[in-house]
């Protein structure tokens, strides 16, 4: 059993942010799709939570518990506890784990499904740094009101004068700073309407919990403007996808030092590093799906758009599915990391971050070997030269993503019987209502002709 984190009531903290005017608190977690859920509790009721939990009833949650199991309880980690930018000042949130009446974690609960992978790697003497890059579109609502894919813009990467969502992504910047996320830089990306914002690497469980924060609150943001941001992987036909690009590496506990780095090696990475990412591509088939988790995330996975779609590594070529990005001059070989280039952006990044941890923490253990890297396009290569090459691809769709992971039993364990099993189970019943709809496509291309 993992042990949660030593839960303290800070009396103090507690106090001040009732000083504040803060008179509610959202006890904060996620389903195993990766959505925000909250009960909300006033700030005076908050320190018996941080002692005795808040119960609540997970029947209803997204693969929870069953009726008969309903009784749960959550426990705030008061280190997320923060303000909430655009409550005026009157709430606050917190960030829970999820225990069983027994006193046990949840083992459906996606945030301790990745403390037991962080904890394993603690195990093995380091620490796990995550740095994602979330893509995501800002679109406007038709005229009717509907949600539609309507691109806010019509500018491109690192546009400026064109680029109607700079005043907009100060407004983000500041509510993610307010929450005490550091960002690192702001942009419009490739695709019209399609935007970036980079923020501080950390621990993995730290950045998770950044990144859950993220999401929710560029959606509230984006919705006092007028506008709605979606992470939908690919809302448009025919231009880039938002991707979820992950910086990794590994920190030496002991030696204090990035243990992915070495000077002496080619492209900079230690043998650590290379059996680590020789795990990541070793489970890259069978992770994919959790990774990627949608429909429409096979539709970004195709060549010609930046996507990964082949089980490669190297440093300058953007196809591969590992890039191994340059060090900034000046700054030390500790900056040294692997960048995972195929998760996206609707995936729950608890789960997504321990599928990874436990791929290249298996490719550690075994000592797995890197194979050699592919600097060329694999985009303008033919087939006949991939297949003489023995470079694999990634699953073309979500059912078989899902036939890849019930094959592999390091990401399956990684997830655990309770949400490997409700995870395929949901994302079995959205392949197959996916695959049995009748298209407009199908209709316009079919109806006459035959």
């Amino acid at each position: 059993m993992v042990a949660p984190y030593e839960a303290v009531s800070s009396a103090e903290e507690i106090e001040a942010a009732k000083q504040q005017g803060i008179r509610f608190v959202q006890l904060q977690f996620t389903d195993i799709m990766g959505v925000v859920k909250a009960v909300t509790i006033p700030i005076h009721q908050l320190e018996g939570s941080v002692r005795h939990g808040t119960w609540f009833d997970g029947s209803s949650v997204e693969g929870f518990t069953r009726i008969a199991e309903s009784d749960q309880y959550l426990m705030p980690d008061m280190r997320t506890f923060s303000e909430i930018p655009w409550s005026n000042g009157t709430a606050a949130r917190v960030i829970c784990d999820v225990f069983t009446p027994r006193g046990e974690p949840f083992a459906g609960d996606p945030r301790y499904v990745l403390r037991r992978q962080v904890e394993r790697a603690k195990k093995l003497g380091y620490i796990v740094n995550m740095g994602p890059e979330l893509e995501f579109f800002l679109f406007r609502r038709g005229e009717d009101g509907t949600i539609e894919p309507l691109p806010h813009d019509q500018a491109g990467y690192f546009d400026f004068s064109s680029d109607l969502g700079t005043s907009i992504r100060h407004d983000m910047v500041d509510a993610l700073e307010a929450f005490g996320i550091r960002v690192e830089a702001a942009h419009h990306e490739v695709a019209a309407g399609q935007h970036e914002i980079d923020f501080e690497y950390a621990d993995a469980l730290q950045t998770a919990d950044n990144a859950i924060t993220f999401k929710f609150t560029l959606k509230a943001i984006a919705q006092q403007h007028g506008l709605y941001a979606t992470f939908m992987p690919k809302p448009i036909h025919g231009i880039n996808g938002s991707g979820m690009h992950t910086h990794q590496s590994l920190y030496s506990i002991d030696e204090s030092r990035n243990s992915f780095a070495d000077a002496e090696s080619s492209y900079g990475l230690s043998p650590l590093a290379k059996s680590y990412a020789a795990g990541i591509l070793a489970h890259a088939r069978g992770m994919i799906s959790v990774l990627a988790p949608l429909v429409n995330s096979y539709k970004r996975l195709v060549p010609g758009y930046e996507a990964p779609t082949y089980l490669t590594w190297g440093r300058t070529n953007r196809s591969a599915l590992i890039r191994v990005p340059m060090v900034s001059p000046g700054k030390s070989i500790e900056g040294t990391r692997l960048e995972v280039r195929c998760p996206d952006p609707s995936s729950n990044t608890y789960l997504a971050f321990a599928a990874m941890i436990a791929a290249g923490l298996d490719g550690v253990e075994k000592g797995l070997e890197l194979s050699e890297p592919v600097e060329e396009s694999l985009f303008e290569m033919d087939a006949t030269t991939i297949a003489a090459k023995s470079i694999k691809e990634l699953p073309g769709t979500l059912g078989e993503a899902l036939d890849e992971l019930e094959k592999d039993d390091v990401i399956r364990e990684a997830l655990g019987d309770h949400v490997f099993s409700h995870f395929v189970d949901a994302k079995r019943a959205e392949w197959d209502e996916y695959r049995t709809q009748v298209s407009d496509w199908e209709v316009d291309r079919y109806l006459e002709q035959f």
